[in-house]
């Protein structure tokens, strides 16, 4: 496999110096693998914390900024981040009001974050958090125990993070995190394997002329392998999928989002078949947003996540957001 890289070793670290350079409102720690805003602390505000393996990019760095999150912890390649790196992002955006930790249902991701939480709660920080597991693919998986946290994680984020800049308290924040995860279901489809740099090649074999449905952002097994299908059989086995667990009752936030090495020619297109089927299945449809942004390296593939809404949900999500990989509003 070719990769734009130097060697595999330094990846993450090359990655954060970089960032570093684009974004100078980001302070980018690259020794310790520390993200945050650089006006951290914010005073009055509840800060949201997460983290997770790189190769998901922009999840979770690409998140951080006003009206999202005010740290972000990478590990390496698929790699939770470890304990140190949550409570040194804790201890730099916790401004008194208490910090929120983000979290997906992967098992290393849990473990670490609940350890920093106790860790960060001995140092005097008030700490809660929400995990998110809105993958309706599968019950198990390689790295869970029970529904994998996948593109949900952006709508937490942004809705919780939105909470956070308009200064609620930190109960409250948690509180509409765990309804937005409770809102939200999500179903990955994939085309091709990706490639991680340590091992320089498809992490998984997926023979040429099929696709793994239900597919996870590391490349775990899906629900099942069939041969290439259209953009639009796909659509309708994702959002049936999505729609069979979640059942809105209201409109919802649709995110279309590529896995990474699918052009925004396709995903577009796919939206288009993800609409149609929404359509005729009469969920109405509130916002909808297309693009890379919970990817799995170089994995050609999308995923659907639905979000079911309320007008606060709503007015939170279109609240002004200034992140290297989401803005909107002044």
């Amino acid at each position: 496999m070719r990769m734009l890289i130097n060697v595999p070793e330094t990846v993450v670290a090359d990655a954060l110096r970089g960032m570093a350079a684009a974004h100078p409102e980001l302070a980018v720690d690259v020794d310790n693998r520390v993200i945050v805003r650089r006006d951290a602390p914010v005073a009055g505000k509840v800060a949201l914390v997460s983290g997770g393996g790189s190769g998901h990019e922009p999840l979770h760095g690409g998140f951080v900024g006003p009206g999202m999150l005010d740290g972000a912890c990478p590990g390496e390649v698929f790699t939770s981040p470890v304990p140190d790196q949550m409570v040194r992002a804790a201890a730099a955006v916790d401004s008194g009001e208490g910090v929120l930790f983000v979290v997906k249902n992967y098992t290393g991701d849990v473990l670490n974050f609940d350890m920093a939480a106790e860790l960060a709660e001995d140092e005097g920080v008030r700490l809660a958090k929400v995990l998110v597991d809105d993958d309706v693919a599968v019950t198990d998986s390689l790295y869970t125990a029970g529904r994998r946290g996948t593109g949900a994680t952006l709508f937490v984020e942004k809705i919780a993070g939105a909470a956070a800049e308009e200064r609620a308290p930190l109960e409250r924040v948690e509180a509409i995190g765990r309804q937005v995860n409770g809102s939200s279901r999500s179903f990955g489809v994939a085309l091709s394997a990706c490639s991680t740099p340590a091992k320089g090649g498809p992490t998984f074999d997926l023979p040429a002329g099929e696709l793994e449905l239900g597919v996870g952002i590391h490349g775990e097994p899906g629900r099942e392998r069939r041969p290439m299908m259209t953009s639009r059989e796909i659509a309708h086995f994702a959002v049936d999928a999505v729609l069979e667990d979640l059942r809105p009752s209201g409109p919802v936030i649709a995110l279309v989002n590529g896995m990474g090495a699918t052009p925004l020619l396709e995903l577009y297109g796919f939206n288009a078949e993800v609409q149609r089927v929404l359509a005729e299945r009469d969920v109405s449809v509130a916002r909808t947003l297309v693009g890379n942004y919970v990817t799995s390296l170089d994995m050609a593939g999308a995923s659907v996540t639905l979000c079911q809404v309320d007008e606060e949900l709503l007015r939170l999500w279109d609240a002004p957001v200034r992140t290297p990989a989401l803005r909107w509003g002044s």
